[in-house]
């Protein structure tokens, strides 16, 4: 019996449940003539029901959001933009694509927007590109009096130059940022002139005052405000007027907290979009899109921001861009709003529980949806070891560096625990007190199995993709 068949024998009303009987249909299909690659789709399924994911990045999305991405606009090739592609025959990715745009300046509140990004990296790197065009290269275009087609190689090789002493200041990788803020063994370390700043020593919190002075003598052409392991508020007025000071633009990667700036969580001087001349974004994470990426902007970086393509990337992946629009349909109900305060409420509790316990909690506290334990200091433990002896008790989480770590990133001091992909299942207030508990008893010692058989309990009253049934499987460990 296929799972489709199982599903709609069981009783329930199809009318109700149209986006679990496409789920099980396209499973169906595909064991009937890819069976190696189903079964790994479906273990993933397993896995996932079977512990509890508390990486920072990852989420839960809904079934529409994936079925959106499985169907034949993947088999067009749309390079350019909406209406002036370089190949024919677009208009309805025209229509997709347009329509992505204009969700995500309405959930925003943007002028201006590109969703064409693969990633979050393409689009920090086609941020830069772009900013540095305007900053950098128009300039030298007015100077020299002629576009850069019609430059010999020796005057196109001076602006060139020019792009490889671009300055950047972003967050270090070890003080909660990201390798696309100016890290050595990154694209953005490599192709600019990278200054990072950090954190204050003793509040593990960013310093304004020290950052504004570091931005006078580095007197950037990028300041990057954001993180991927930073769990503090940022107040982008004061990023916006540090970045003024030194004539900076002010670019800010949101990718871990987009979904709380749609979800009203973040407003005013935490609203980035608000402030800054750019913003970059992945799509999944807290937003609870499919992985990809996308650039909001100011209307004087929109020309520069729309060449994407060639900029860094090909042709647009017009099948995720269909799921993005409708991520972003998502975002804009009240109940994503609702959605993204839990997030916030549910971390803010784990983050109190772990102090009550004694446990050293990086900064403090919490103010987003993530926070950095400190499991050496509190366990005896490295990162590494804490990550592995979490994974047998069924929690996912990732090792992560802490402030001035002397262990490296390969080692590290600490974890990171993420909230989003829990609250998606309705865990709340209650829930996050026993996933506390599970993470201190494992990390004291406690027996893994009987760690594993306590999550799986919790799991079972919060079921992944409940109408989904996986058959043998659905009962792997």
């Amino acid at each position: 019996m296929t799972r489709l068949k199982e599903f709609l024998d069981s009783g329930v009303n199809p009318d109700e449940h149209l986006d679990t009987i496409a789920m099980l249909a396209s499973l169906d299909y595909i064991e009937k003539g890819s069976p190696r690659i189903a079964k790994s789709i479906e273990q993933e399924l397993v896995d996932q029901r079977n512990s509890l994911k508390l990486i920072a990045s990852e989420n839960y999305s809904s079934l529409r959001v994936q079925l959106a991405m499985g169907n034949w606009l993947t088999d067009k090739y749309a390079e350019g933009i909406p209406f002036q592609r370089y190949y024919a025959g677009c208009q309805n990715v025209d229509e997709v694509e347009s329509y992505a745009q204009e969700l995500a300046k309405k959930l925003f509140n943007a002028e201006s927007c590109t969703v064409q990004p693969h990633s979050g990296c393409d689009a920090n790197l086609a941020a830069y590109l772009a900013i540095l065009a305007e900053v950098i290269e128009n300039s030298k275009v007015k100077e020299l009096g002629k576009p850069l087609m019609q430059m010999s190689h020796k005057e196109y090789e001076s602006v060139r130059q020019d792009f490889t002493k671009a300055r950047i200041l972003g967050m270090s990788l070890k003080d909660g940022g990201h390798l696309t803020h100016g890290f050595r063994n990154n694209f953005s370390g490599k192709l600019f002139d990278a200054y990072t700043y950090g954190v204050d020593p003793v509040t593990e919190r960013i310093h304004y005052d020290a950052l504004r002075t570091l931005a006078k003598e580095v007197q950037p052409h990028i300041l990057v405000a954001g993180y991927s392991s930073y769990s503090r508020k940022v107040d982008f007025s004061v990023m916006r007027s540090i970045a003024d000071e030194v004539g900076a633009v002010l670019l800010v990667d949101m990718a871990h907290f987009s979904g709380l700036v749609a979800g009203k969580v973040f407003e005013e001087v935490y609203d980035p979009v608000a402030y800054a001349d750019v913003v970059t974004s992945t799509t999944h994470k807290t937003l609870r899109g499919p992985r990809g990426g996308m650039i909001l902007s100011k209307k004087r970086f929109e020309e520069g921001l729309k060449r994407v393509c060639p900029l860094a990337q090909g042709g647009p992946l017009e099948h995720v861009i269909a799921a993005k629009a409708v991520a972003f349909e998502e975002a804009l109900s009240k109940e994503f709003q609702q959605y993204a305060h839990r997030i916030v409420e549910n971390a803010e509790t784990l983050a109190r529980h772990f102090l009550d316990e004694g446990v050293r909690v990086i900064t403090g506290g919490t103010e987003n949806h993530l926070l950095v334990l400190d499991v050496f200091s509190s366990f005896g433990l490295t990162g590494k070891e804490a990550e592995e002896r979490l994974y047998k008790s069924g929690i996912i989480v990732n090792k992560n560096a802490i402030p001035n770590d002397s262990r490296g990133v390969v080692q590290t001091s600490g974890i990171r625990l993420g909230t989003p992909a829990i609250t998606t299942l309705n865990m709340g207030v209650q829930e996050m007190l026993e996933v506390a508990n599970f993470i201190v008893r494992c990390l004291k010692g406690g027996d893994p199995a009987k760690i594993k058989a306590d999550v799986q309990r919790l799991k079972a009253r919060y079921p992944l993709y409940k109408g989904i049934s996986l058959g043998k499987l659905c009962h792997t460990n």
